[in-house]
């Protein structure tokens, strides 16, 4: 079989100073001198990942042995990735195809074009990862200086437009409403024989909602360990000192007047709500809810608490994660009673009583029922008729293509700084982090999708671990329910199941 020539273009988004797929292609075909060739053109989407779907097309022809030769306009169209690149030339070299970059003029045919492409690759990532050290640098400076750093208030305050050193930000200010529930809270808690489920019940039953929603123990335990709401004074310094915290303000401002911002360490693995060690307190400009007495003797009560847990999941059967109450929507909790056998029972119902439950309803007895119902759904479904390729998914390449602006957008102001006055250079820092911010929450955004998405070589996995289920392990199990379920809703004497395809 004669292999052909192939020409791979990659457009992120059209703008003014951005060169055509047309173009790049017309530059690529000069190299072949006339010679017959195969068009792989990728547009809006980025090359920081191989999740596009004409270069995966072309990799797959690779792997057929279709192709000899691989022409791309400029080294950046098919990777900015180090490892992405190592792996993609790992593979060239398997199947003996020639890669070539008709601008940088690096053909891998020879010795010194490898070594000279290898370079390039290292020093574009060098590149990129400077202008994010640069971006965190920026974060760390204003956090530093008591600036608060996005997301929504924490409840009780609400934002207020200020200028802080010249520059346009936020601060908090009491929401008079919200506010007295917090100090209602903390007096509640203060009390030696209250405990999370008489304040989540207390809550509940007066209907009092918290973002809309029921409060629950894990939002309460955050509520109650976050300083934002404490008038910080000296005790509040010496407690967050003898913890190993970071204190980033001087002594004198602890005044007894305004609250802090615990931000998570630079360098801290640890999750800042459990502990304190290595993470960052800034005495911030808004005022405080409480005293730092009753405050402080909240969170040494919370320190005393070891029962308390962040998220209690079922952890007794391969379906936790999955099960749902089909009255509240709370996850329900796989509980192994005296006799040894086991039952699902509501986590809201635990908490707080404010949802009737599904009654007793064995654990083993709603496996088999799933268990029943997934091979019934292969069995009907020989092609997951649901199933598209997670690349050609339109929603991940929007979002493929916000982020690319985004980083060109962070680019851009970062390389601005550069002579930029220190008004300029405060905009453009506030600017960097409002974008980044955004940039976060878009990626977060993928890896949802990503998560809620079946590969095709998963699906050959889940027909095998079904046909082999009483053979397979637990962790298994669970992959092969992650792989076909979204969720089970569980009423008493019924179970509705949400497909994923």
């Amino acid at each position: 079989m004669k292999r052909i020539n192939a020409i791979y273009a990659r457009q992120s988004v059209d703008r003014a100073d951005s060169i055509s797929i047309e173009s790049q292609i017309e530059f690529c075909k000069y190299e072949l001198k006339g010679g017959t060739f195969r068009e792989y053109k990728d547009k809006g989407y980025s090359g920081k990942n191989t999740v596009r779907p004409q270069l995966q097309q072309l990799l797959e022809d690779i792997r057929r042995g279709e192709v000899e030769k691989v022409i791309v306009y400029k080294l950046d169209r098919i990777s900015r990735s180090i490892l992405d690149f190592s792996n993609m030339m790992e593979l060239f070299q398997q199947y003996q195809v020639e890669f070539v970059s008709s601008t940088e003029k690096f053909d891998t045919s020879t010795p010194m074009g490898r070594a000279m492409l290898n370079i390039c690759i290292v020093f574009a990532q060098l590149e990129r990862e400077t202008i994010q050290k640069r971006v965190s640098d920026a974060y760390y400076s204003r956090s530093q200086r008591g600036f608060r750093m996005g997301g929504k208030p924490p409840y009780g305050y609400r934002l207020e437009e200020i200028i802080m050193e010249g520059i346009h930000t936020k601060k908090l200010v009491e929401e008079p409403q919200e506010a007295a529930i917090v100090r209602e809270i903390f007096q509640m808690y203060e009390r030696p024989d209250t405990s999370y489920g008489d304040i989540t019940r207390y809550y509940a039953e007066k209907g009092v909602q918290f973002y809309g929603k029921e409060l629950i123990r894990p939002m309460l335990a955050q509520l109650l360990r976050n300083p934002v709401y404490v008038r910080a004074d000296m005790d509040v310094y010496r407690f967050f000192k003898s913890h190993g915290t970071n204190v980033v303000s001087s002594s004198e401002q602890f005044d007894g007047i305004h609250g802090c911002y615990l931000y998570q360490g630079r360098d801290s693995v640890t999750d800042k709500q459990q502990n304190l060690k290595g993470h960052m307190l800034v005495v911030a400009p808004h005022e405080g809810l409480v005293s730092s007495e009753q405050w402080l003797n909240c969170r040494i009560k919370l320190l005393q608490n070891k029962t308390i847990q962040a998220n209690r999941k079922a952890v007794n059967t391969w379906l936790a994660g999955k099960v749902k109450c089909g009255y509240c929507g709370y996850a329900l909790m796989s509980i192994k009673i005296q006799s040894g056998k086991q039952y699902l029972r509501c986590t809201k119902r635990l908490n707080n009583k404010a949802c009737p439950g599904c009654g007793k309803i064995y654990t083993e007895e709603v496996e088999n029922y799933v268990y029943g119902e997934m091979v019934r759904r292969l069995r009907d479904a020989q092609t997951p008729v649901g199933y598209t390729k997670l690349k050609e998914n339109p929603q991940v390449k929007k979002i493929y293509r916000e982020i690319e602006e985004i980083e060109e957008e962070i680019s851009v102001f970062v390389d601005s700084l550069t002579g930029a006055g220190e008004t300029l250079a405060a905009y453009i820092n506030q600017r960097v982090e409002e974008l980044d911010h955004t940039r976060q929450l878009k990626m977060e955004a993928l890896t949802v999708l990503a998560e809620n998405h079946v590969m095709p070589e998963q699906i050959e996995k889940v027909v095998s671990n079904i046909s082999l289920w009483d053979q397979i392990g637990f962790e298994e199990k669970r992959f092969t329910v992650d792989k076909m379920i979204t969720l089970l809703k569980v009423l008493p004497g019924s179970i509705q199941i949400q497909w994923k395809f």
